[in-house]
């Protein structure tokens, strides 16, 4: 891939109605473009990153054994008087008629459309548990919506949902997602910590947050610093593995500020181990039992003949919002350097080549990395403009590949200056590049 004939827009400054590093960076990379009020449209290189976001939350839930479907982004409003929330949830719920005059609405959420599925589908407790999960635009309106995509009207976001017989086995459904989040944050290189958290106009009695650090953060957390010293690495997919997983986290004291207590605080977590910061809330978890359930007549045949309500969790993640989640990560905004994950760059290796109108050996080298490159399924692009090395370097770092290729006049035979993002260039061989590429992959 050229460059010169890729669709990506840079602009030389950062656009001044941008406050944070992520809308800053997409804005000046072409990465999206409002077209109203918190909506954008996704161009390729955003598109890119997003949906290899999209891909590791998807994998990480099959793991768990969570099964696809989709939903519509319009809905009835019946469902939603069913269960009682079409008045509670507020003006964030864009309602509109049809021709026929019928209330629709555009889904800010989906726990009552999946119910209804549900509902029609299921009859006897022996198919339980079901575990849902779509990939889907929502759209919630935002009073002011800021900071680009991390506080917009219009948002990509999985949402998944359980079924159970009784709690016991919800809260086994609930911490399979709990672990599904860790691992699939980790595999974004972020430290997503869980949070104790308020359930909001979801409801139910038990919910995390999973929040990075980060100064932009809307949220502010109140944590044991100790609780950055966990993994769930070992954790299994059964009851006592996952819920001692769960217990190792909620020992510490980890809280947003709608559950903060001051007292509490202070009594759980000596003054070296507090930090108080801002974060960024990048997946929630809520376990409501038969809030929906019951409400909306979702029930199972028992042994013995008597019926009761299924009990239901909900478990989102915002994929869209991940991609300005991991810019404020990642961003180095004072040295213009921004270094995606590799298992989320949009491109693997930048190819770098000095343009000669003259002389097109550089180009020529360039082409033959990048098809060698390709036999090993590394992505990468050529900067084939005929602007100075130095422009062409600030420009890639911009875009974010982790891994650069420069190509200079004077070209040694074998060698090649290769360098990682943020770290010194070296002269080596295309087949050792390739090695270290493929070994970043394969961790990632």
């Amino acid at each position: 891939m050229y460059i010169s004939k890729s669709f990506i827009p840079i602009l030389k400054n950062s656009p001044s109605e941008a406050k944070i590093k992520s809308h800053k960076l997409m804005l000046r990379v072409g990465m999206i473009k409002q077209s109203s009020a918190g909506i954008y449209s996704w161009l390729p290189l955003g598109f890119k990153v997003m949906k290899k976001i999209e891909k590791i939350v998807r994998e990480e839930q099959d793991r768990i054994g969570a099964q696809e479907i989709l939903m519509p982004t319009i809905q009835s409003s019946e469902i939603w008087k069913e269960s009682g929330r079409y008045e509670d949830y507020g003006d964030e719920m864009l309602r509109i008629k049809d021709r026929q005059d019928r209330e629709m609405l555009y889904g800010p959420t989906n726990e009552e459309l999946v119910t209804d599925i549900f509902r029609s589908s299921i009859k006897s407790y022996k198919s339980l548990p079901q575990l849902l999960y779509h990939i889907q635009w929502k759209f919630r309106d935002e009073i002011r919506p800021r900071f680009g995509i991390m506080r917009c009207r219009e948002f990509y976001m999985k949402d998944a949902y359980s079924f159970d017989v009784n709690d016991e086995e919800a809260l086994f459904s609930y911490n399979k997602f709990f672990l599904s989040y860790l691992k699939t944050f980790k595999r974004l290189d972020l430290t997503a910590i869980p949070m104790a958290a308020d359930t909001g106009p979801i409801g139910g009695s038990l919910s995390h947050e999973f929040i990075i650090l980060a100064e932009t953060g809307e949220s502010k957390i109140f944590t044991d610093k100790r609780i950055f010293d966990l993994n769930s690495d070992g954790t299994r997919l059964e009851k006592k593995s996952l819920d001692d997983l769960r217990k190792k986290y909620e020992q510490f004291y980890s809280v947003t500020d709608e559950k903060f207590n001051k007292e509490e605080f202070e009594k759980k977590v000596s003054e070296s181990n507090r930090l108080k910061t801002k974060g960024i809330e990048v997946g929630h978890i809520f376990y409501f039992g038969d809030k929906y359930s019951k409400s909306m007549g979702a029930s199972v045949d028992l042994p013995g003949g008597k019926k009761d309500f299924v009990k239901m969790g909900s478990y989102g993640i915002g994929v869209s919002r991940l991609v300005g989640a991991i810019i404020e990560a990642k961003y180095d905004e004072k040295n213009e350097i921004m270094k995606w994950p590799i298992s989320v760059a949009p491109y693997d290796v930048s190819i770098i080549a000095m343009i000669n109108k003259n002389d097109t050996s550089s180009l020529d080298r360039a082409n033959r990395i990048a098809s060698e490159l390709e036999k090993s399924d590394i992505q990468s692009i050529i900067d084939d403009t005929d602007e100075n090395i130095s422009s062409k370097i600030k420009k890639m770092n911009l875009i974010g590949a982790p891994f650069q290729i420069i190509i200079g006049k004077q070209a040694e035979a074998d060698l090649i200056e290769f360098k990682e993002l943020g770290k010194e260039s070296q002269k080596i061989n295309l087949t050792t590049i390739i090695k270290i590429i493929k070994e970043q992959k394969v961790i990632n």
